[in-house]
């Protein structure tokens, strides 16, 4: 039977981001928030590929009790178990801190339900870092393949998987072991619809939540602020700029766009220099 675990995170709507200038962090209280769309197209994929081989879903998030919303939203996608990991100790947490939590977690899970893939969005839209799902992959020494674009081939009797992923000049086909892990563009698989059934399901479910000491004990050096070494000294809104001077060369022809261009750029001294022009 094929085990998917997806990892997901509910952020807040990017349109609302502020930071709160004194602990450099992100105002969270009072934001809309939403499931990261990423993470959404890795659910979609993770359900589709369930249903193609029979099976199971397995969704985790860390982060505050009002996260259940999005882990309701991925059991109507068609997920059949969700965890909340939620607790004091892990706020603050860098991509460090997050990635140790949910290894151990994926651990956990795995030791009594063994995963063949591990799914996460390419990266969250509000820290845009791309790096807990690497770092997971990494803690337990899984191979990663990220910006996957899709999945042509599972085969659980071999134990291999074949996924084409998205690079800056081409695709490239890789074929790797089960279990491994995967960071998912949204080309990965469309968001359906949700069936009756599951809308119905998701409405009553309750997601189980995990603290720091039960059902696993976590490593309290290593959780929320005490266990990031990522540090903001300062964060800024960047400066408006006035948009440049267009000069055409339809106006002041090739040699006067130039000239006019290196003006502006180097000023009459400059022009002078470079002219062997002197004063």
């Amino acid at each position: 039977m094929f085990h998917a675990l997806v990892s997901i995170k509910q952020v807040p709507d990017t349109t609302n981001i502020r930071i709160d200038p004194e602990t450099n962090n992100l105002i969270r209280q009072g934001v809309p928030t939403i499931l990261n769309p990423y993470d959404a197209h890795a659910v979609a994929a993770a359900v589709e590929w369930k249903r193609k081989l029979g099976g199971k879903v397995t969704i985790i998030t860390m982060g505050p009790p009002a996260a259940v919303t999005s882990l309701r939203e991925c059991i109507e996608m068609g997920a059949d178990r969700a965890i909340l990991i939620s607790a004091r100790q892990f706020a603050g947490a860098d991509t460090w801190a997050t990635s140790y939590v949910l290894s151990e977690v994926v651990k956990a899970v795995h030791e009594k339900d063994p995963i063949d893939l591990l799914f996460f969005g390419k990266q969250a839209i509000d820290g845009d870092t791309a790096q807990v799902g690497p770092g997971v992959a990494v803690r337990l020494d899984l191979p990663v393949v990220s910006y996957a674009v899709k999945i042509r081939e599972v085969n659980l009797e071999e134990r291999y998987v074949i996924i084409e992923r998205k690079t800056e000049s081409r695709n490239e086909v890789i074929k790797t072991s089960l279990p491994t892990a995967l960071t998912c563009e949204k080309d990965i698989a469309e968001i359906p619809y949700a069936s009756l059934p599951d809308l119905v399901y998701s409405l009553r479910y309750e997601p189980e939540v995990w603290n720091a000491e039960s059902p696993i004990t976590f490593d309290p050096a290593l959780l929320g602020l005490k266990g990031s070494p990522t540090t903001v000294f300062k964060t800024g809104t960047p400066e408006k700029h006035i948009a440049g001077e267009v000069i055409k060369t339809e106006e002041l022809g090739v040699d006067g766009a130039v000239k006019a261009a290196l003006d502006k750029i180097l000023g009459v001294e400059g022009m002078a220099s470079i002219l062997g022009v002197q004063k």
